[in-house]
């Protein structure tokens, strides 16, 4: 399973071609891609236009969306951010935190284009998808 960040969704919807949004239109309809609630939310309220959201949200609530946080998981993201932290790398969005706790917990590649996940690539074994 790839799990696709909304940095790379965004990107997409907005027709920007680039590594991520090309690898994203390769792995679609060939390979298992899925999305978290936060990511969902986050893609979703960016669309100004109604006709836009609409195509967006049929498209992604298409895919398999994951509940990303439940009680164990946040302990998880928590020592996972003070871990990094202890490393003298900050964190800037506890959403970041989250999504990639539970891609390394679950296993799963994490496809974005956010320089805020490298550190859980280097550090704590992210799997990135490119």
């Amino acid at each position: 399973m790839v799990l696709v960040d909304s940095s790379v969704w965004i990107a997409y919807f907005n027709g920007a071609i680039t590594p991520e949004t090309e690898r994203l239109d390769a792995l679609l309809g060939q390979e298992p891609v899925g999305l978290g609630d936060l990511i969902l939310a986050e893609v979703l309220q960016g669309f100004r236009l109604d006709k836009d959201y609409r195509t967006a949200k049929e498209l992604l609530t298409s895919l398999t969306i994951y509940d990303l946080l439940g009680k164990d998981l946040a302990i998880r993201a928590a020592d996972n951010y003070r871990a990094l932290r202890k490393r003298g790398v900050t964190v800037r969005k506890t959403t970041d935190a989250i999504i990639a706790t539970f891609c390394i917990e679950k296993d799963f590649a994490l496809l974005h284009s956010d320089k805020d996940f490298l550190p859980f690539v280097t550090h704590l074994n992210l799997r990135a998808a490119l």
